[in-house]
């Protein structure tokens, strides 16, 4: 369904160093980096499509759009807890803590945060809750 999805950023330096620790953290490769260009992209797998391309915006406009949010899929939930948690730890601000969002479906768990631009991101996870043998 989708070729890509661009993140918009006016400092592409500390957009990078947001998008690259959370994104490693939930598996994605980084598919290449121009920084001369302001242009960075991650490949889902398999690939080669979608990408998640972070950039400059051409127009060098404010980037953020209001109620455009990008879904990142995590594998687990401890994984939505944990890229959370770092997205905050990189200067992200909070937008819904981790957790159960049965109004969705009865196994989405999802947290909710702004990156350094302003942008929206969600991290989700649709499987259900792993348990211990005991």
């Amino acid at each position: 369904m989708f070729s890509h999805l661009c993140i918009g950023t006016r400092d592409f330096g500390r957009a990078l160093a947001f998008y690259r620790p959370l994104l490693a953290l939930l598996g994605v490769a980084e598919r290449f980096c121009d920084p001369d260009a302001d242009c960075a992209g991650w490949q889902s797998t398999p690939g080669p499509r979608p990408l998640l391309v972070l950039s400059r915006p051409f127009d060098g406009e404010h980037a953020p759009g209001n109620g455009q949010m990008v879904a990142l899929l995590a594998a687990s939930r401890a994984q939505v807890d944990a890229a959370h948690a770092l997205a905050l730890s990189l200067g992200g601000t909070c937008e819904g803590a981790p957790g159960p969002r049965p109004h969705y479906h009865p196994n989405y768990y999802g947290a909710y945060f702004r990156d350094t631009e302003g942008n929206k991101l969600c991290v989700a996870c649709h499987e259900a809750p792993q348990t211990t043998a005991g």
